[in-house]
């Protein structure tokens, strides 16, 4: 069945209308006609069976069958990632989301090459955010990543935002295996985290200097094996243990 994604606030009262793109791509690519069923995410929780009543070229009309709601994850996950070159940063928007993170946070650190001003700041996340609705989309996941705009890591520092277990990714010495954090905390609050960071550097990883500022605020360090990955491959392997480990 296929899926379109309207935001909540247009989905709390009477008959749903898809516009703009989302109704382009309805009525003109998978060519939805009256009486299809779909379903739509508001990406709030919630996933709404919907009849197609009626539709034009712009539009499309929906009638809801039946609401389902999904509670969001028992533990919001945070990724800050260091921007790549190209087009990486999209593919791991694509599967930080499908691994169920809350917010991706990409970082302007000293190894990145990507230089982003403020006018082309809001532009890509846009972009960025909307690879997240694709993905959702395709997923079937109720809950929609937020995507920021891209930072260095002192900008985000500054905020003080607090996790309950925060990690980063680490090639120094000294890092240990994620595992025995999640077991460290689980022994003295006897539970698992409801708030988790993750910080993945560039290719090249943080400078020392970067990594001593985000373990000064709190970060603990872990290893990702004896194999050096790539930006893509590390963040990917981070999220799917967070997964593994905190969505019980």
């Amino acid at each position: 069945m296929h899926r379109f994604y309207l935001p909540a606030v247009e989905c709390k009262t009477g008959p749903l209308t898809l516009a703009g793109p989302e109704a382009h791509h309805a009525v003109r690519v998978l060519r939805v006609r009256a009486g299809d069923q779909v379903v739509i995410l508001d990406g709030a929780g919630r996933e709404l069976l919907c009849r197609v009543a009626n539709f034009d070229r712009d539009k499309v009309h929906l009638d809801v069958v039946e609401t389902k709601s999904t509670p969001p994850p028992p533990c919001r996950i945070t990724l800050l990632q260091a921007l790549p070159k190209g087009k990486i940063i999209e593919s791991i928007i694509q599967k930080a989301t499908e691994l169920g993170v809350a917010r991706v946070v990409p970082l302007l650190t000293e190894r990145v090459v990507v230089e982003i001003d403020e006018k082309r700041a809001g532009r890509k996340a846009e972009k960025w955010q909307q690879v997240a609705i694709e993905a959702i989309k395709q997923c079937g996941l109720a809950w929609l990543p937020q995507v920021e705009p891209a930072m260095t890591p002192q900008e985000f520092l500054a905020r003080k935002e607090k996790f309950e277990l925060p990690l980063v990714g680490s090639l120094q010495p000294g890092a240990q295996h994620p595992r025995k954090y999640f077991q460290k905390f689980e022994v003295e609050h006897r539970r698992k985290p409801q708030s988790a960071c993750v910080w993945i550097g560039p290719e090249g990883d943080f400078t020392p200097e970067e990594i001593a500022t985000i373990t000064a605020a709190g970060a603990l360090p872990i290893t990702l094996g004896k194999l050096v990955l790539r930006v893509e491959t590390a963040a990917t392997y981070c999220l799917s243990f967070l997964n593994y480990e905190l969505s019980a």
